[in-house]
């Protein structure tokens, strides 16, 4: 489920999680491995999915059907990425790879196809030629086969045959943007701008266009030349090629409607034999996601990376970018002679792969293969052309006589039947069947917090008595109900808790333990919920009642600070803690305490440490309320984010450019206002209304490290001017007492932006309050939700197919108003502090150039703390690493802190309960059941450990494999992760990091302070 919604690193995890089970499984360790490869494959790990697709390989028996698959793999990797030395050694490796995979199965017309673009890339034509044609042969009329050949014959100065076989791939798929771009540069090489134009249009309408921009730039261009051009030298000029319109009727080659025939007859028996599928998805996209979707690139023949006019951007960084950046250049007849073949993609397509038992010659292989080179990959696909018509111009297909866009409308054909797509990723029925012997486990998250009723310093709760009634969950009252446990082979079941076993948080640690004492003899659980009785956490629903529709564009508290005093007012911290206001925007501040601000200027940024690391978003260039998908067709949620890394300089180098590119480019079209008035406002009239676009591409700096206090002495003591509830450090901040560095929360980063720089929407991590001061020179636009609704932005972002917290997402204001989610919508100017409250949503875009910094602070409140706790729990069962261990931090604010407030005392006090409860039973079961516990114990700073598997907090008792701890590595387990790879846990040590007399220790010590009120 997480591989098909193309959330790559929680499928990753959980596949890693099933190889390490030792129990059974639905899924052969041969799947799970393939799986695993083919996913360091789509996250771009090449040397990874290398390896891994190799140890396959070693495996005896291996299928004939997933060892053939293993080999393509390897070779398109080969072909497409530097593994191996220089363009001759890869090729001939990607050669090697694909020749074997055809020995093992020499009907895969997808393997003839990589063989033929192998062949293509280093000029054997002929042998192209007929892996092109074999291809074709085996039943699997692709678009892009043809749209390949369409290229060689073009190299061969084929004109004629080239069309042919680029009209045979747009009639196989309306929607394929690479062919249609690819005929239209054929037809601009043979002096037919205005045939040219109509391809380069129905590209433009593609849904996946990638090079939109860049083609409506050649279409304004090639339009004003033709309105430059007397009228009869259009009409009087011998063409070369048959116009679109003509060859849109010429006839079909015989083998394409064949294949079309015999693709509808392959497909009535894919569902007859018991099969078990794998997908194979070598990409950034969803695989066969629900409705039409075409994966498109475009590339091609004759296009040069030479900086001219008109051409695509070149100021983007195409390294692992898949997709390329060229500039036009229509190459004259002799030129295209010595031109190769196409410029290759960097990934190695997008496939789904059956394994079946069937019947020799039946071909029940789906493959959907993106290329990011001149066309994309996909078989089958459904003919759209039919055999009975073949002389009429399909009806979603405009072609237009006049140089205005065409109307390319409707979805694309899907490429497969809607039965198989849904096989797709899925188990067989039959493999499903569930063994006698396979006991359910429950999830390998432990809970450790119940979610805090707001009621739970009033009553001392019995947290382990049966009777205790209902407890609240985000306002909904839960029965309490007991939950299976699953145990491990050899482990004897635990008892049911008995009533007089009750403690409170206000006994001693002895009477604690006293209490657990003996259950840990009982054996070893998995399950870490001792002492819950409260489900887990969960999204809240919509606040009740709904907010009038006046009061969902609230006003933003803001606060005017006119000199020092204003800001150490201490009613201006009380303001902000305030859970009533989900932000604060503080105005003036570097005004009322002379923050000296040049000190981040990018200037000085360059000057200080001019190779600093700065991470980098590739991003597009949207109004700031609106986001829209790359064709520009409609508004959607999901924000592409390419992430990549340069230095400080570069990217100041950049921001530098942008703003002389922008100046340039306002002359610019100032000039050309008149000139192309006419021509915008025909295209305007027709297209306006439907879409937006074309974007452009811009790039965030974010994430730049100033925690080293070496490098960045000046700036960091120009922030202790700060008042001390918004300062990095300070003893009334939660995240100062973590006791190690976290990088962005308990340091400082910043941010270096241009105009339309996005920080697309989020919580921060555990839900901490943040401050952000904008440096400038530039305004920044911020859009604020209160916490009480995350749930329902939750809810939108699982409508459209995005993980709330690990995808990019950037929210329609328009589905928020329609819920009744109210909006704060503010500037922030340089010099303001952004103060965001603990859970509250935010996204925010660069107006200006601008840089920022921002850390985070926690509060020593009780409703900070509060939601930190809830965002543990929800994280784990999200299998989201929290990156504050909160069960360390709590332990720490019990040695380091005198609580006085009885609401968050009664918190912190119940965790310390839990947790020594937890250590205590487990320490007693691992004796109990022969295991050894070694002294392990843990320096200062040292950060917390966390399970390498799962990813969650492991306190105290660390589960290391024999090997990791006579290598001394020690590599982390939990408990769970360790007894699903070793039921018995024999090929694990535990250390243990604390006495359970210290844990003792503070637990007794930690004690409700007296208020400041009562002591005076």
């Amino acid at each position: 489920m997480f591989k098909v919604n193309t959330d790559y690193e929680s499928s990753l995890k959980h596949f890693q999680l099933a190889l390490i089970d030792s129990n059974a499984c639905t899924l052969s360790s041969v799947e799970i491995q393939f799986h695993i490869a083919q996913l360091y494959e789509t996250q771009q790990k090449y040397h990874f999915a290398k390896e891994a697709y190799e140890q396959l390989l070693q495996i005896e028996s291996l299928p004939s059907q997933v060892k053939a698959t293993i080999l393509q793999q390897l070779g398109w990797m080969h072909h497409n990425m530097d593994l191996v030395g220089d363009k001759v050694t890869k090729e001939r490796y990607a050669i090697q790879y694909l020749q074997k995979s055809l020995e093992e199965d020499p009907n895969s017309g997808q393997s003839w196809y990589f063989l033929g673009r192998c062949y293509s890339s280093i000029g054997k034509v002929q042998d192209a030629f007929v892996s092109y044609r074999q291809s074709i042969d085996k039943s699997e009329a692709s678009a892009d086969t043809w749209c390949s050949i369409g290229v060689l014959y073009q190299q061969q100065n084929q004109p004629m045959d080239a069309l042919q076989a680029y009209i045979c791939a747009v009639q196989l798929d309306h929607g394929h943007a690479a062919a249609w771009m690819d005929l239209g540069i054929l037809y601009e090489s043979c002096n037919q701008p205005q045939d040219a134009i109509k391809c380069y249009l129905n590209a433009t309408r593609s849904k996946s266009c990638s090079h939109t921009s860049a083609l409506t730039s050649r279409i304004m261009f090639l339009q004003a030349q033709l309105c430059n051009l007397p009228q009869g030298n259009l009409q009087n000029k011998t063409k070369l090629l048959p116009s679109i319109e003509e060859a849109w009727s010429l006839p079909i080659p015989a083998e394409l409607t064949s294949r079309q025939g015999a693709m509808n007859t392959a497909q009535q028996g894919f569902d007859k034999d018991e099969s078990l599928h794998l997908a194979v998805q070598n990409d950034d996209h969803p695989l066969f996601p629900t409705g039409s979707t075409r994966y498109l690139q475009a590339d091609s023949t004759g296009i040069q990376n030479q900086n001219e006019n008109h051409g695509l951007p070149q100021n983007t960084d195409t390294k692992g970018d898949p997709q390329n950046h060229f500039t036009f250049h229509i190459a004259t007849s002799e030129e295209q002679k010595g031109t190769n073949c196409t410029k290759e993609n960097k990934h190695s397509g997008n496939r789904s792969l059956s394994f079946k038992s069937r019947r020799q010659g039946t071909s029940d292989i789906c493959i959907n293969v993106k290329e990011c080179s001149n066309h994309v990959h996909q078989i089958p696909s459904v003919a759209i052309s039919s055999p009975k018509n073949e002389d009429s111009v399909p009806a979603n297909l405009i072609i237009v006589d006049s140089p205005q866009p065409s109307a390319m409308a409707g979805e694309v054909i899907d490429s497969i039947g809607t039965r198989m797509c849904e096989k797709i990723n899925n188990v067989h029925p039959a493999v499903l069947k569930k063994p006698d012997n396979l006991v359910a486990s429950p999830p390998s998250s432990e809970t450790l917090f119940p979610k805090f009723s707001d009621k739970m310093h009033k009553h001392t709760t019995s947290f382990i008595s049966p009777h205790s009634g209902l407890h609240k969950i985000n306002g909904e009252g839960q029965e309490n109900s007991e939950s299976s446990i699953s145990v491990n082979p050899g482990l004897r079941p635990r008892p049911q808790i008995l009533p007089s076993m009750s403690v409170s948080i206000y006994s001693t640690s002895t009477e604690v333990l006293k209490a657990c004492r003996n259950l840990g003899k009982n054996g070893l659980s998995n399950s870490h919920s001792l002492l819950d009785i409260c489900p887990p956490p969960r999204p809240p629903s919509s606040p009740y009642p709904p907010l009038p529709k006046e009061k969902l564009n609230p006003p933003t508290p803001s606060i005017y600070l006119e000199n020092k005093r204003d800001a150490f007012f201490p009613p201006l911290h009380q303001f902000c803690i305030n859970p009533k206001n989900p932000v604060t925007v503080i105005r003036g501040l570097a005004g009322a305490l002379k923050l000296d601000l040049g000190l981040f200027s990018t200037k000085t940024l360059v000057e200080a440490n001019n190779e600093h690391m700065v991470e980098v978003r590739t991003q597009l260039l949207q109004p700031a309320d609106e986001n829209w998908d790359p064709s520009g067709t409609k508004k959607i949620w999901r924000y592409e984010n390419k992430s990549s890394h340069t230095t400080i300089a570069k990217y100041a180098q950049y921001q530098a450019c942008s703003f002389q590119e922008s100046l340039r480019e306002e002359n610019e079209r100032r000039m050309q206002a008149k000139d192309y008035s006419d021509i915008e406002s025909t295209s305007s009239e027709n297209s306006g209304r439907k879409r937006k676009g074309p974007f452009k591409t811009i790039k965030c700096g974010i994430n730049i490290d100033l925690s080293d206090n070496k490098k960045w002495k000046l700036q960091l003591h120009e922030l202790t001017k700060l008042p001390a509830f918004v300062r990095v450090v300070s003893a009334g901040n939660l995240l100062s007492h973590v006791g190690y560095t976290i990088l962005g929360m308990n340091t400082v980063q910043l941010c270096m932006k241009v105009p339309g720089s996005r920080i697309p929407g989020h919580q921060e991590n555990n839900n901490f309050c943040s401050v952000n001061i904008n440096i400038g020179p530039g305004d920044c636009e911020w859009f604020v939700v209160p916490e009480d609704y995350w749930g329902v932005l939750n809810e939108f972002c699982e409508k459209n197919n995005l993980n709330f917290q690990m995808s990019s997402w950037w929210p329609n204001l328009e589905d928020l108003y329609e819920a009744n989610v109210p909006v704060y919508r503010f500037i922030q100017r340089p010099g303001d502090l952004v103060w965001i409250n603990a859970g509250t949503v935010h996204w925010v875009q660069a107006i200006g150039w601008c840089n920022n910094i921002a850390w985070n602070v926690g509060p020593l409140t009780a409703f900070q703390y509060k939601l930190a706790v809830e965002r543990y729990e929800w994280n784990k069962l999200q299998s989201v690493k929290s990156v504050v261990p909160m069960v360390h931090l709590s332990w720490n604010m019990a040695r380091n802190i005198k609580v006085s407030d009885p609401k968050l005392f009664e918190m912190i006090k119940y965790c310390l309960l839990k947790i020594l409860k937890q250590c205590q039973t487990l320490r007693e079961a691992l004796v109990a059941a022969g295991k050894e516990v070694l002294w392990h114990g843990r320096i200062n700073d040292e950060p917390a450990p966390y399970c390498s598997i799962c990813e969650v907090e492991v306190f105290n008792l660390l589960f290391v494999t024999n090997e990791s701890n006579s290598q001394k590595t020690y590599v982390v387990h939990c408990q769970n992760c360790a007894q699903k790879a070793s039921g018995n846990l024999e090929n694990f040590v535990v250390l243990e990091q604390y006495k359970m007399e210290d844990l003792m220790q503070v637990y007794d010590q930690f004690t409700l302070a007296p208020s400041l009120s009562s002591a005076s």
